[in-house]
């Protein structure tokens, strides 16, 4: 009895000691970083705390390896143990520090390879040596932003992935005294050793890492407000997309990626629900993305190159309408957050181009642009989840409303959900889903979900789902979508039959089919309610009446006349 109470204990524990370690972590870093906004508005210096996190996780899991390496050369049980009765000291010592800096045995286990000049002991070692120049070598570095950037050089030049992908930081004119700080704090950091009380924590450096880039990502969109969205979108309307979608295996595509979060959290649904579907592995999805804005499209790389995910980002930053990186390949899954509204996208070019295949987008407005783009990427049974502005669900103007009419003839529209006000950092506007369905299950029918009443206000001006409010949007389209204990809930869900939808000028807005609430009957008769309310209100008004002709007398009593 006592070792079972144990054992249902123990996976709480550590839960929380992790929960704890990382809430630490987060407030240390975020309090330390947050010292640049006196230098650098949130879009320029989350380049700097990013950059130098990131070098601080490649040099420590490059450290943590070459302890492995060591460990396997000195365990007289290793079949690569160095034996001192075959070799002097001097030979062993040279054929482990040959060992030691010998790049397969790091890549091979997808372990970053870090130069010597880039190891973090090395910048600490010279960047507290003075304030100004920096010798190393024999290079002399302009200040330590210089010093930096050199060793993002070197890592990039060993690292062909990254090429391209680390923001420099000595565009920033940043004081020389907050770096020396910022590289000061994250030597008290450990990613491969982390510890809490004491005590070690069972967290892999990646998890870390990982946590900390998206706990970042967030606080700088809030920072940045209305910019901050272009990059960032929130984890529970990402993560509500992935559990409806299920994308276990395929080719997974965002063509408007910002930071490339719906990459994330696909990689952490397949390894969350290994037990619901043992077949799905990081491995069996292919990762595509697109993104327009340069520095947001290196956020993306380094996010995925941080975890060990594999991707195709094009050769670079480029427009999604005007320069497709993936035209030619069709993805099993297109989950995306577009900007909202977007005006400023046509060209000429775009006129007869074949994505619009249900009506050419009006010129001031992307919505329905994003919409056909993705339409045209998807496999013959792909699916796609895009968050738009509620005005795409209803609008008639500028072609709008012919070619939303023209996707629900085809059948392609499988779910339409309504979502809160306030969950975006850039827009207060509602928003919602649109979930398109190559391959549905049930033809001719669409379910509306009117999911505005769930949330919280997590912040005085952020709302935010509860992991049971994404559940029950998830598994109430999923017992639709298998017709397995589906039931139409008042003000809440409602599967409409493509006519009911064209009775309703092919609006998609669900508030238009859930209808009210249901309310409890308390079994008086309609007439006899009205009777009575109809009663009340006279009363009310006789008082009012009643209640004006005192006040005026008690005023013409003061002197002050009143008709």
């Amino acid at each position: 009895m006592h070792s079972t109470a144990q054992h249902s204990t123990a996976p709480a524990e550590i839960l929380a000691n992790q929960q704890s370690f990382l809430n630490d972590l987060d407030a240390r870093l975020w309090k330390s970083a947050d010292k640049l906004r006196q230098q650098l508005d949130a879009a320029n210096y989350k380049h700097i705390v990013l950059g130098l996190i990131f070098l601080k996780y490649v040099s420590d899991s490059f450290t943590a390896q070459r302890e492995i390496i060591l460990h396997k050369y000195q365990d007289p049980q290793s079949d690569f143990y160095l034996d001192p009765a075959m070799l002097s000291v001097d030979e062993i010592q040279e054929a482990l520090q040959s060992e030691l800096e010998y790049r397969d045995n790091y890549t091979q286990d997808n372990v970053f390879w870090v130069p010597q000049q880039a190891r973090w002991d090395e910048i600490k070692s010279v960047v507290r040596t003075n304030i100004g120049d920096k010798i190393w070598g024999d290079k002399i570095f302009k200040g330590v932003a210089n010093l930096i950037d050199d060793a993002f050089d070197k890592i990039e030049q060993d690292n062909p992935k990254l090429k391209g992908v680390i923001q420099r930081i000595s565009t920033y004119n940043v004081d020389e005294s907050t770096l020396i700080g910022l590289v000061d704090l994250f030597s008290d950091t450990s990613f491969t050793k982390p510890t809490l009380d004491g005590k070690p924590i069972s967290l892999g450096a990646k998890d870390i890492l990982g946590h900390v880039y998206e706990y970042f990502l967030g606080e700088f969109a809030l920072a940045e407000g209305k910019k901050g969205g272009q990059y960032f979108t929130p984890k529970s309307i990402v993560t509500l997309i992935i559990e409806m979608l299920e994308p276990y295996e395929g080719r997974i595509y965002d063509p408007a990626m910002g930071s490339g979060g719906f990459f994330v959290q696909t990689e952490r649904f397949i390894n969350e629900h290994k037990d619901r579907n043992p077949a799905g592995k990081q491995k069996n999805i292919s990762i595509f993305g697109q993104e327009f804005n340069p520095t947001t499209w290196k956020l993306a790389a380094m996010n995925m190159a941080i975890r060990g995910i594999e991707f195709d980002f094009g050769k670079g930053n480029a427009d999604t309408f005007s320069n497709p990186q993936h035209r030619d390949t069709k993805m099993d899954f297109v989950m995306a957050n577009p900007p909202f509204n977007m005006k400023d996208w046509w060209s000429e070019a775009l006129a007869q181009d074949p994505r619009w295949q249900f009506g050419t987008p009006p010129e001031g407005n992307a919505n329905f642009a994003w919409i056909q783009h993705m339409i045209y990427q998807l496999s013959p049974k792909g699916k796609m989840g895009l968050v738009l502005a509620n005005g795409s669900m209803s609008s008639q103007t500028n072609n709008e409303g012919t070619i939303r009419q023209n996707i629900v003839k085809a059948d392609l529209v499988e779910a339409m959900i309504a979502l809160p006000s306030n969950l975006f950092t850039n827009a207060t506007v509602p928003a919602c889903i649109w979930v398109i369905n190559k391959n549905k299950s049930r033809k001719g029918e669409v379910l509306f979900i009117d999911a505005r009443q769930l949330g919280y206000m997590k912040t005085r001006v952020i709302r935010d789902f509860t992991a049971e409010d994404i559940a029950q949007v998830a598994q109430t389209y999923h017992k639709w979508q298998n017709n397995s204990d589906y039931q139409d809930i008042p003000a809440f869900c409602y599967s409409a039959s493509l006519a009911d939808i064209e009775q309703n000028d092919f609006v998609l807005t669900p508030g238009r089919y859930v209808g009210a609430p249901e309310e409890e009957d308390d079994g008086i008769p309609f007439a006899e309610k009205m009777q009575e309310l109809t009663a009340l209100l006279k009363q009310q008004f006789e008082q009012s009446a009643e209640l004006e002709a005192k006040i005026k007398a008690n005023l013409g009593g003061l002197g002050y006349g009143i008709n």
